[in-house]
Order: C-alpha cells, then structure tokens, then sequence
C-alpha cells in the first residue's frame, strides 16, 4: 500500500485527507451543524463530543498498552509520508474518529453519507498508503470507532 506515497498526487490527496482528519473537519463539521440545521442539532454535537473524548481516551489507552511501533519505524521501505501524532501504531485514532463522527452525523443527518462517507474513507486509506499505519490498525480502528458510535446514538 505504501507504494502510493511515491505518487506526487496521491500523497497530496492523502496528506490533505489525513490532516484534515487530524480534528480540523471534525470540528468545523460539529460548528456547522447547528449553523445548518439549528438548535435540533445540539445533541448530535454533543453526542459527537462525548463519542469523541471516549475515543481518545480509549484509543490513548490502547496505544499505550500495545506499544506497537509504527510501520515505518520498522521495515526500511516504508517512507512516512506525513509526520505522525504520537509514537504508536495500534489502533488508528485518525480512523476511529472519522468513523465514529461519520456515523454519528449520518445517522441524524443521513443526507451527509455523499460528503462524510468517502471523505472518511479516504482518511482510512490515508494512514497504511502513508505508511503511519498498519492495514490492520485501521480495521480496528473502524471497528472501535463504529461501536462507539452505537452507544452514543443509542442503537
């Protein structure tokens, strides 16, 4: 997967995706809903805090307790393509967040799937091509953030 970062235009893509996916469209999202679709949107926004903070701290936790390098830390042909957050691999906190928020915002707002939907996508794909992540970091990081998106709106 990393192969790509060799690509002048996909790693451009991809560093863009991946940074936003750093907080800044998470954040601009949970401004512009209310803006969008007024006061009924305070739950959702609050329910993507709250998701988001249980993230966090999980993701954190989780890194901490796996210590896993990351994959340019341990095979010489992967290039990073991009700086890293923190020191450790497992899970991808880039992709438990894009999908958890994801999820949440469509479920109140399912018109959002076209936008939000590919845009966490390609974060997700972001992080292997990058060579910050495992295939296998981002899977349990989809998978973490999905659950937690089921206790926050309640499904």
């Amino acid at each position: 997967m990393n192969r790509g970062v060799h690509s002048h235009g996909l790693r451009t893509l991809l560093r863009g995706a991946s940074r936003l996916g750093d907080g800044v469209a998470w954040y601009a999202l949970m401004l512009a809903l209310p803006m969008a679709y007024g006061m009924s949107a305070w739950p959702v926004v609050a329910r993507m805090m709250a998701a988001g903070l249980i993230g966090l701290a999980l993701y954190k936790w989780l890194k901490s307790k796996t210590s896993r390098p990351r994959p340019y830390q341990v095979y010489a042909d992967i290039v990073a393509g991009c700086p890293s957050l923190d020191r450790f691999s497992f899970p991808s906190g880039h992709t438990l967040h894009a999908v958890c928020f994801t999820l949440i915002a469509c479920h109140a707002y399912p018109e959002l799937w076209p936008l939000l939907g590919p845009f966490s996508a390609l974060i997700a794909v972001s992080r292997p091509v990058l060579g910050v992540h495992y295939p296998s970091d981002v899977l349990a990081g989809a998978g973490l953030g999905a659950l937690i998106a089921l206790v926050a709106i309640g499904t």
